[in-house]
């Protein structure tokens, strides 16, 4: 029995998602949700009608209410085109806003036009990143954390060969989603990773 917000979430790949947050976590949750750009479109009175508001957007307009993490951590890997992605949230957030236009006086919430996006959201379109090719759930690696996107981590890497001080201007991204429910032995550890290739496009 709080107000909450509806919004339109975009993901690195391009992946839309409707979700919802109670007014006391508007902005944390698309924070925790490794979303790179948002819109608010709805604000309702309690999480019963935004709930409703969140069905009639995936029923009428095709927009899932889930990303799986690992898709996430994937596409973060990739080259970010974020004037495309922030045109695309947009667009979507304005079909969302015209199809949610309250069509009595109190239908219990207002339709509402505010941007969100993740702290560096420009400078994903530059950068040199790969996905960490170790098995995180298993043996020694080292890194250090540079940024943290809802559960996935874009770090630099200590190798045994490198050593932390090489000048790599390679990042990795980490899916820290693995770690879920494992226990973490902190310490002085370096990455025994394969060589790889980095994107040519």
């Amino acid at each position: 029995m709080q107000p909450h917000w509806l919004y339109i979430a975009t993901f690195a790949g391009g992946v839309h998602k409707v979700g919802t947050a109670a007014d006391t976590r508007k902005w944390g949750r698309l924070a925790e949700q490794g979303a790179v750009c948002a819109e608010y479109v709805a604000r309702a009175d309690d999480g019963k009608i935004v709930r409703v508001l969140e069905d009639r957007v995936t029923e009428r307009l095709q927009v899932r209410q889930a990303v799986r993490s690992s898709a996430k951590a994937a596409a973060l890997a990739l080259p970010v085109d974020t004037a495309r992605l922030g045109a695309a949230t947009a667009s979507l957030a304005t079909t969302v806003r015209e199809d949610l236009a309250p069509v009595s006086d109190d239908p219990g919430y207002r339709v509402v036009t505010e941007s969100w996006e993740v702290a560096g959201f420009r400078d994903l379109a530059s950068g040199n990143r790969l996905a960490y090719p170790g098995d995180l759930t298993s043996g020694p690696h080292g890194f250090t954390v540079n940024a943290c996107i809802g559960q996935t981590a874009i770090v630099d890497i200590a190798t045994s060969t490198t050593g932390r001080d090489a000048a790599d201007e390679t990042s990795y991204v980490v899916d820290l989603h693995a770690l879920k429910g494992r226990r973490i032995r902190f310490g002085d550890y370096t990455s025994d990773l394969p060589a790889v290739q980095t994107a040519l496009f």
